[in-house]
């Protein structure tokens, strides 16, 4: 997802940077967009990455926090604590970080907005999925507190709700699912451009679903 939404904002003329943290993913954004994308280094599990990736753009006027995790199977009392924790921090912590980070540089700019990414789970749990389902939970309650906190120093702060997103991996490790029903990358891009846009100044506090047929 992360790539189309680069292409998204990109070819809608925005100025994007994006943070890496694996060299194959910085080599692909590369080879695909080039000089067209800025690229900082950051790991934004912690406070000091979310910080680089902040200090690395030079007029911020909106953020969209991609990074996430995904894990599905034990019930709640077979999850390991170790297992909990990941999730929560590679859903939650992340978008509190960049979060924090980001505020100070979005009001002092006149205002912008924040994307984040919860789930259609954090709603609607499925079987097996407690510890993803409360992390994007934890997601969409950031995004409706950043709200509360900001909307009057004009950062509007949303939410999209994907269901399945239509990956190569997600049809791997479904290959019997019907895969017309799932949610392109390229359209929950579309999705996001919007939120960031002039034409959402309305919006700020929001949960979008973004099902597909799903």
């Amino acid at each position: 997802m992360g790539s189309a939404v680069l292409r998204e904002l990109v070819g809608a003329g925005y100025a994007v940077t994006t943070t890496w943290i694996v060299e194959r993913e910085r080599d692909r954004v590369g080879s695909e967009l080039g000089d067209a994308v800025g690229l900082v280094k950051a790991d934004l599990t912690v406070p000091e990455g979310a910080e680089d990736a902040v200090a690395g753009v030079e007029r911020l006027e909106a953020v969209v926090n991609l990074v996430g995790g995904f894990m599905a199977g034990p019930k709640l009392h077979e999850i390991e604590p170790h297992d909990f924790a990941r999730m929560l921090e590679l859903n939650a912590t992340t978008a509190f970080h960049v979060a924090r980070a980001a505020a100070p540089a979005l009001i002092s700019n006149g205002g912008g907005a924040f994307v984040a990414v919860s789930a259609r789970p954090a709603l609607r749990p499925f079987p097996g999925s407690a510890a993803y389902s409360v992390s994007k939970a934890a997601v969409l309650a950031l995004v409706q507190a950043m709200d509360a906190d900001y909307k009057h120093d004009g950062v509007r702060a949303n939410a999209i709700l994907p269901s399945v997103i239509d990956t190569p991996a997600n049809r791997a490790n479904e290959p019997d699912a019907d895969f017309s029903k799932w949610v392109p990358p390229d359209r929950i891009a579309k999705v996001i451009r919007f939120l960031i846009s002039p034409d959402s100044a309305a919006t700020s506090g929001a949960a979008i679903p973004v099902y597909g047929r799903a």
